[in-house]
């Protein structure tokens, strides 16, 4: 059971807008920038985050990407699952067909336990993640790194 870089550099990448949201529509440059993504990347998972209505762009300049809705109508297991992402601790991909085309002893724990992490990250929504005192600190120094790399030091 793993989740993958795409579902945490979705998540990483929202966080990202919900922090910086007041300052308008957020550039994917700055995004990439400030999470150590690549910019071709971020364009791939938006595409499909936008396609969820979970972003919205704003064309032009000054343009950039908005959350589609308030940060704390927006949970952890959709921005996961909007990208394709799944975190599956069944052999079967949940289709009970574990061993030999029936269901094996443990699936059903391995079930609880998907349902379990689902629950889990429906629970947690962009706001919270963005207020916690950690993400703000990162952010600020992540914001001081930028600011120095664009005064040339």
């Amino acid at each position: 059971m793993k989740l993958t870089a795409k579902g945490r550099y979705a998540v990483t990448a929202m966080v990202d807008l919900a922090v910086h949201q007041a300052e308008g529509p957020i550039n994917l440059a700055d995004v990439s920038q400030r999470q150590g993504i690549s910019q071709p990347y971020l364009e791939q998972l938006f595409a499909k985050l936008k396609r969820s209505e979970l972003v919205t762009s704003v064309r032009g300049p000054g343009g950039g990407y908005r959350l589609s809705r308030d940060s704390e109508q927006i949970s952890v297991a959709e921005i996961v699952g909007s990208v394709d992402e799944t975190v599956d601790a069944t052999r079967c991909a949940g289709k009970a067909d574990c061993q030999g085309g029936s269901m094996c002893l443990t699936h059903e724990l391995w079930a609880d336990l998907n349902e379990q992490i689902h629950s889990f990250l429906a629970r947690i929504n962009l706001a919270s993640l963005a207020e916690k005192n950690t993400v703000q600190v990162i952010a600020a120094r992540q914001e001081e790194s930028m600011a120095l790399i664009g005064r040339g030091h």
